[in-house]
């Protein structure tokens, strides 16, 4: 267990998804959905308690966890952010770009700021290699991104708390 650091009211809601689902370990993949979409991430104790409840060993359930890119074990900032490395972003300068968000925040892919507001991840392509480079925060996507603009777009009241 992680020094439990998930609340007891969390696990009994992890409980409750299995619990919905039959625990059938059929449901696996939508049971962790639920459950990253409830407490915003997976980590090794959820883990541990969605194989107890499916009656499944943990490393199946960290298996499938690590495997797919849309489940994370590191809790994800207020505001997710996602740089493209596709092709066209690549050529267009999206290096540039990612090196300058980690500039700003301080952070490395993968981390979330202290404060909890930004986390940062990349991405091989969101779909809009006309606008190249790419990137997006909250889902929101912002084209043509230049290096010079970075900050002025996190410091947006948009991205304000």
């Amino acid at each position: 267990m992680e020094n439990n650091k998930i609340s007891c009211e969390a696990l009994a809601k992890v409980k409750a998804i299995c619990s919905a689902h039959n625990n059938d370990a059929g449901e696996l993949i939508n049971i962790l959905h639920e459950t990253q979409n409830t407490l915003g991430y997976l980590p090794h104790e959820v883990q541990s308690l969605v194989a107890e409840c499916l009656g499944v060993p943990a490393t199946r359930v960290n298996g499938v966890v690590s495997f797919y890119a849309f489940f994370t074990e590191k809790p994800k900032g207020k505001h997710p952010i996602s740089v493209c490395l596709g092709t066209a972003c690549y050529v267009r300068g999206s290096e540039k770009v990612l090196d300058e968000v980690k500039k700003v925040l301080g952070i490395e892919v993968g981390e979330t700021t202290p404060d909890g507001r930004f986390s940062l991840d990349c991405l091989r392509c969101v779909g809009a290699c006309g606008l190249a480079p790419v990137m997006t925060i909250d889902g929101k996507v912002y084209g043509n991104v230049d290096p010079k603009n970075v900050k002025k777009i996190l410091e947006s009241d948009e991205y304000k708390d």
